[in-house]
């Protein structure tokens, strides 16, 4: 799959995260400045609970939780599509054949990227060479 690395604006912003790749997916794919997203994603995480499994909450650049991006990308009318399922083992892979066009926000192990007409917008190549399985991918209907 193409790849071209890009930092959703991180750089141009003056942030040096690390664990952003959340911010930076939701940027590239959106259109949003990074600054903007990283300023909405920690807002919504004032408004997280902590518990007994949760210790912390969401930052833009230390990690999101899962429900946390997904109340950010249902607000913007970004609908989720599941690729694997209980049992179901791995049946879409990152591959441009196996994804639709447009613009996507696809999951992956511990990772979100940016995929935009089947080519791939983060940091470095997450494809691990057409083997890696996509748990599923945001799209704006």
């Amino acid at each position: 799959m193409q790849f071209i690395k890009n930092d959703g604006g991180r750089a141009a912003a003056g942030y040096k995260c690390k664990d952003d790749c959340v911010t930076r997916a939701i940027a590239v794919a959106t259109g949003l400045p990074y600054e903007r997203v990283y300023d909405i994603i920690n807002g919504l995480a004032q408004q997280e609970r902590r518990g007994k499994r949760k210790k912390g909450i969401s930052h833009a650049g230390k990690g999101v939780y899962k429900q946390t991006y997904h109340k950010l990308l249902t607000s913007m009318g970004w609908k989720w599509t599941p690729t694997m399922g209980i049992g179901t083992g791995c049946t879409v892979h990152l591959r441009a054949e196996e994804l639709p066009k447009g613009r996507l926000i696809v999951s992956l192990s511990k990772h979100l990227c940016a995929v935009i007409d089947g080519v791939i917008h983060d940091l470095s190549n997450p494809d691990r060479g057409g083997t890696r399985c996509v748990y599923g991918y945001w799209q704006k209907p």
